[in-house]
């Protein structure tokens, strides 16, 4: 990093990973230079190059170190006669003259930090519902002097820090908390981490591995709406469950502290909510709401007319119906004579497929006509159809 210059040599200091310059009040006239080498490792040192631009004669070069207790370059460093170039490596902390004499005259002074930001990161607290950070940053205070006055200046440094994780989990206000403190702790094992960086750029992390105890409650429905009886599987999804209490939400007894609840049954048309609740082995507790399984209401919707076929549409009488827990079907011919009757309930209902246009069952056709039914039909939810809406004519046609 080239930046120190004259029009007869230059002053370098390779490597250094920022530049500022000294600022007096009393001699503004003054600017050096400031290499700042950041310093991660702890083992780093500085270095210097002062060069003459191409062409110029070979000069001698002088170097000298500040002095804290005489307040001057006064303690030589080493001498060059006779060169282009001349270089000072490993070198310690404070500021550095060289003069040039002989093919030209001229001298540069620079000031040397080597910068190590310091980072801790460890666990200050945590419970089941939270996780607390212990984070510490710092950086290093640099000073240069006047070298007219001996005066010491403060080099303005800030630090900036910033929390992460890997995996990456929830952190409030990582860049500004030095301790956040989450109440959405990982439900993985992580490793949290904190980087402090100051103004040079020079950087310093610090972490350490957290062990989660944290526990989430978490399942799936299936399905989550439909007629009743309506049968409904539940998979536990939660993490890191020991105990568990499902509360199903039809009576204060239908509950279930199984891991795995066999699947539960609806009989009555509603609305229910589900509750999980999970325990983990160290009383962790969570719980989770499912706020909707669907259980229809009892329907019938009988058509008036049906073709028998075989032509795969509407080759039966059959009535469109929801959560019905019983039906009888009667159907007459004009002439009074039952043709079709049929009643059941539970598996038999829900296989029922209706009257396939055959006269009781049997090989033979009933005629092309109309015919009258009655239908009589009672709902999971206590609705009775049995009225005139259900007492009607139905058209068979061939």
């Amino acid at each position: 990093m080239s930046l120190a210059l004259t029009a007869e040599a230059q002053l370098t200091a390779p490597g250094s990973n920022a530049v500022r310059y000294t600022s007096f009040s009393s001699n503004p006239e003054i600017r050096d230079q400031v290499f700042i080498f950041c310093n991660e490792s702890g083992t780093r040192k500085g270095n210097l190059t002062a060069a003459l631009p191409a062409g110029t004669p070979a000069s001698d070069f002088s170097w000298f170190a500040w002095d804290k207790i005489t307040k001057s370059f006064s303690i030589p460093v080493k001498n060059d006669p006779g060169l282009v170039s001349s270089s000072l490596s490993n070198l310690d902390e404070g500021g550095y003259r060289v003069l040039i004499t002989g093919g030209i005259d001229t001298s540069f002074t620079a000031w040397i930090f080597l910068d190590k930001p310091y980072a801790s990161a460890s666990l200050k607290n945590r419970t089941c519902e939270y996780v607390a950070l212990n984070g510490e940053a710092a950086i290093d205070t640099f000073y240069y002097s006047n070298p007219v006055t001996g005066v010491s200046v403060r080099l303005p440094n800030r630090v900036k820090f910033l929390w992460s994780s890997n995996p990456s989990s929830i952190i409030p206000f990582p860049d500004l908390e030095i301790d956040p403190q989450t109440f959405v702790p990982p439900l993985v094992d992580v490793t949290y981490m904190i980087q402090v960086t100051d103004s040079f750029g020079c950087r310093s992390q610090a972490s350490f591995d957290y062990e989660s105890i944290h526990v989430k409650a978490d399942f799936s429905v299936d399905p989550d709406k439909g007629e009743a009886p309506l049968e409904v599987a539940f998979t536990d999804k939660s993490i890191r469950g020991s105990v568990y209490k499902w509360e199903f939400g039809d009576g204060k007894d239908s509950i279930s502290e199984l891991k795995d609840p066999a699947p539960h049954i609806y009989y009555i048309p509603g609305e229910y909510k589900v509750k999980l609740t999970v325990e983990s082995d160290r009383h962790c507790i969570d719980s989770m709401i499912f706020e909707k399984i669907v259980v229809d209401k009892s329907e019938l919707d009988i058509p008036n007319v049906f073709t028998p076929n075989e032509d795969g549409l509407n080759d039966r009488f059959m009535v469109l119906k929801k959560s019905l827990k019983f039906i009888s079907v009667e159907v007459f011919s004009r002439s009074g004579k039952m043709v079709y009757n049929f009643t059941g309930e539970g598996e038999a209902l829900r296989n029922w497929e209706g009257w396939d246009g055959k006269v009781n069952n049997t090989s033979a056709d009933a005629s092309p006509g109309v015919y009258f039914y009655i239908i009589r039909a009672t709902g999971w939810d206590d609705v009775v159809y049995n009225s005139k809406e259900q007492r009607g004519f139905v058209y068979l046609y061939r």
